[in-house]
């Protein structure tokens, strides 16, 4: 097996970790609401504590790595966040529970964009789509899992301790990539030259550039992926954050039914991830890189946001299920595009760019998950706040088709 495919596997089990971690607050929220005493507006302000801080802390973090590499800052990144997902099992009230999601969240910054300028440097560009697929992929399996593994644990050691549990996982995974990953291909042992010659690094970049923040900030381009990966995200948070909730006091499911069903839409996201990523490379190789890249990330949030408004019109709970897991599944195929296009625009600053595009994204997804639990409060119902998240998603499917990933940052 080469070496940078290894390098994937590490990548993909970040990933899963990243999101089962994520996703367990949510799971565990009827619970937590429960004991803690905390309304759903105040629960918005938990679930928007992560994102806000994630956001704040993702461009700087993404550009560090950049700068550094990525070995130290991702084991930075993934230590600080398990010690406060053991600390989430620790919290007796709103006000700690809320610093100690503003501190997660803060740690976790910076994951998925130095994955990012993982993949930049070690990953020839046919693959970076494909890649980009597979760990998003399993981001998404980890989101499933999230439920599958809260539920029961939390029945058998209570919600306090599953989250301990968690955390002693991230802490594993820190090790092992300390041990073993290296920035420099040339440095990683074992490498051979036949596989060297195929990395982007080889082939005369610097291993490691600082982004020139004028550049950043005056590009066009990254303004509109900006712009899109915000609107974008108000439908991800929406499952990340409220869809336990949803599940339970709105569409009329038990708490062990969510368990299954929650997982279903991640599930779905999985496959999404895989076909996105690998259709998109494929596309680019037929059609090119423009028409390659946005034909099948615009087309598949549009047809996410339909789903998401069929959603709204119907109790039935078969098809909730059923709309609900698709209408994820299908705006993931997006994903890989994505970020596929921050390499192809970033090249050298992949992990500034990404990390621009995922601060929108982050933002967007506090903004929802704070607004969400408020309207539900006004309105008595979950319906309304899911139509505009809708409305959000084909905004972003038109912001898609303005962008033009043969155009990149610096030439």
């Amino acid at each position: 097996m080469k070496k940078r495919h290894v390098t994937l596997l590490l990548l993909i089990a970040l990933a899963i970790v990243t999101f089962l971690d994520r996703i367990s607050i949510a799971v565990a929220g009827p619970r937590i609401q429960d004991e803690l005493h905390i309304a759903p507006d105040r629960w918005g302000w938990i679930l928007g504590a992560f994102v806000l801080a994630y956001g704040l802390f993702e461009i700087p973090t993404g550009a560090h790595g950049d700068r550094t590499g990525q070995r130290k800052v991702i084991f930075r990144i993934v230590l600080w966040w398990s010690c406060f997902t053991a600390l989430t099992g620790v919290a007796r009230g709103f006000w700690v529970l809320l610093a100690i999601r503003f501190l997660f969240g803060a740690g976790e910054a910076g994951a998925y964009p130095n994955a990012a300028g993982v993949v930049a440097r070690w990953f020839p560009e046919r693959e970076h789509a494909r890649s980009q697929g597979f760990i998003w992929a399993a981001s998404r399996f980890g989101g499933a899992l999230s439920p599958l593994l809260v539920v029961p644990l939390q029945a058998a050691v209570g919600w306090r301790a599953a989250f301990w549990i968690l955390g002693g996982v991230g802490v594993a995974w820190a090790l092992v990539w300390r041990v073993w990953y290296h920035d420099k291909p040339e440095h990683q042992p074992g490498i051979t030259a036949e596989e060297l010659a195929e990395t982007p690094a080889s082939g005369g970049r610097k291993p490691h550039r600082a982004l020139p923040w004028s550049v950043l900030s005056g590009s066009r381009q990254i303004w509109i992926i900006v712009a899109m990966y915000w609107c974008y995200a108000w439908g991800s948070w929406f499952f990340f954050a409220w869809f336990p909730s949803y599940l339970v006091n709105s569409a009329g499911f038990s708490e062990k039914q969510m368990g299954v069903i929650a997982a279903l839409p991640f599930l779905m996201g999985t496959l999404g991830n895989l076909v996105g990523g690998t259709l998109s490379d494929k596309l680019v190789a037929r059609w090119g890189l423009r028409l390659g890249r946005i034909v099948p990330g615009s087309l598949s949030l549009a047809l996410s946001a339909i789903l998401l408004v069929a959603m709204t019109t119907t109790h039935n709970k078969t098809a909730i299920v059923i709309l609900s897991s698709l209408g994820f599944g299908v705006a993931d195929l997006m994903l890989p595009v994505a970020w596929a296009i921050c390499l192809d625009i970033g090249r050298d600053y992949a992990g500034a760019v990404t990390g621009a595009m995922n601060t929108a994204g982050q933002l967007g997804g506090f903004v929802c998950s704070v607004m969400f639990g408020y309207a539900v409060k006004a309105t008595g119902s979950y319906n309304a706040p899911v139509l505009l998240i809708a409305g959000l998603v084909l905004v972003a499917a038109v912001l898609f088709t303005r962008i033009n990933p043969e155009k990149p940052l610096i030439r």
